[in-house]
């Protein structure tokens, strides 16, 4: 009786399992567009706009890997469940895109379906991809048709386990968080304000690192029309992407010219960008057109505070400055401060406009959410390039700094100035450099690992 009941059980899981499939294979089928528009990729006009609209995608900067071909995939993007590598986009016929159909191209970049009909991962935004017109992504698809040059370089795996790495269950993770959608603009807004929220919220996809997601990796909010939790503030890939609200560890301290200046070189007279975000200023951002970053920092400015978070900081006197000019270290952050930073950042913490960002004021260093700053600190980085600014500073990596010494000088430099930050601890440090550690390098064209 115990072993039929065993055969019973088993019996109604592979049915359930087999119900699942059968049901993914039809909700796939459901979402596929089988459009018949006709797209000629010869058409230089059309081409030509693709070309821009890929910028505002930011398709380069995900499908490529440094010093590789351009969108021939192969970039590691690190997941809560394993390493994802970004497909090759390029129109080779064997493992790229030349094979697709307009209405292959239209399935996967709007609606997360491959031409062989798997769903892919959420780490393409094809949520946010929903919103784009049509004529966008016919222009789109001539481009890399006709402009990309084509790379023979297979798409790699993830390194997701079995059974989370299986395809099927994303179609039923589609059907509750990536349904078909249109763009609506923000009630009363003008122009500029719409036309910003549309780049945000669409080709941008702004969202898909900068609010946070929930268990089934999600994000929360594709618009302030879904909840207070867009923009607000997310972790991805270790670094901190910032509340883009207007709360204090927001953009309160931004204006709008601060942003579009950011947007286009990478810094302003206060911060520089490193990280993932470089490589969205260095492949995308700088080549918007100023009309373009003038409506994403309108339309970003006049967003509102995240509830339940600081609207204004309290007044604080700089005592800091004073202290470390006199030779008073009253803390093993300052002593290690002065080794190590103040020769690029200063005694004021003001650093050199355009040169070394300040760490006075710099609403990267009093984030609540350390990772970001202790992730430079420990690997460093550059700056991206761009047309504005002469040379492109690098900051050194300090990983040979013990955890404590990381935690001590983060800890005086977010508290020191005007700062207000939270105290981390040093196991903060030890976590983020353990997943440094173990991050999958990205894949170069042969099959090789960087």
């Amino acid at each position: 009786m115990k072993h039929f009941g065993i055969k019973a059980v088993a019996l109604v899981a592979l049915l359930g399992i087999g119900g699942g499939i059968g049901g993914a294979h039809l909700l796939t089928a459901s979402r596929k567009t089988d459009t018949t528009a006709s797209v000629d990729p010869q058409d230089r006009r059309l081409a030509e706009a693709g070309a821009y609209i890929a910028r505002t995608a930011d398709c380069v900067a995900c499908h490529s890997v440094p010093g590789d071909k351009p969108f021939a995939g192969g970039l590691a993007m690190q997941t809560p469940v394993g390493t994802i590598y970004s497909s090759n986009i390029t129109p080779d016929k064997a493992s790229g895109i030349g094979a697709y159909s307009y209405a292959d191209f239209k399935n996967a970049v709007q609606y997360g379906i491959r031409k062989d009909g798997a769903a892919l991962y959420p780490a393409m935004p094809y949520p946010s991809y929903a919103i784009m017109p049509d004529r966008d992504i016919q222009a789109l698809y001539a481009y890399f048709m006709a402009d990309v040059a084509p790379v023979a370089k297979p798409s790699a795996d993830s390194t997701i386990p079995w059974p989370l790495n299986m395809r099927w269950p994303m179609a039923w993770w589609q059907l509750l968080f990536a349904g078909k959608r249109d763009f609506a603009a923000p009630a009363g807004a003008d122009e500029q304000v719409k036309r910003g929220a549309y780049l945000v919220e669409g080709p941008g996809h702004c969202g898909a690192c900068h609010t946070p997601r929930g268990l089934a990796y999600q994000e929360k909010a594709l618009s302030m029309a879904d909840g207070d939790a867009f923009l607000s503030g997310a972790v991805i890939d270790g670094w901190r992407a910032k509340s883009l609200r207007g709360e204090a560890r927001g953009l309160a301290s931004w204006s709008a010219a601060d942003i579009a200046l950011f947007l286009k070189t990478g810094r302003t007279d206060r911060v520089a960008v490193f990280g993932a975000m470089a490589d969205v200023v260095e492949h995308s951002t700088r080549y918007f057109t100023d009309d373009d970053l003038a409506s994403i920092a309108a339309y970003l400015k006049q967003l509102p505070p995240v509830p339940g978070k600081v609207p204004v900081f309290p007044a604080k006197a700089d005592n800091t400055t004073a202290s470390l000019l006199a030779g008073r270290y009253d803390s093993r952050g300052a002593v290690i401060y002065m080794e190590h930073c103040v020769i690029c950042h200063r005694a004021d913490g003001q650093g050199m406009a355009r040169i070394f960002p300040a760490l006075a004021g710099n609403s990267a260093i009093f984030a609540q959410n350390p990772q970001s700053i202790i992730q430079i600190t420990l690997e460093g980085g550059k700056m991206p390039a761009n047309d504005h600014d002469a040379m492109a500073f690098a900051m050194p990596r300090f990983n040979h700094l013990s955890d404590q010494d990381i935690t001590d000088v983060i800890n005086f430099i977010r508290t020191a100035w005007t700062n207000q930050a939270p105290p981390i601890a040093s196991d903060e440090v030890a976590h983020i450099r353990g997943f440094l550690a173990s991050k999958k390098p990205n894949i170069v064209s042969g099959g090789k690992h960087e």
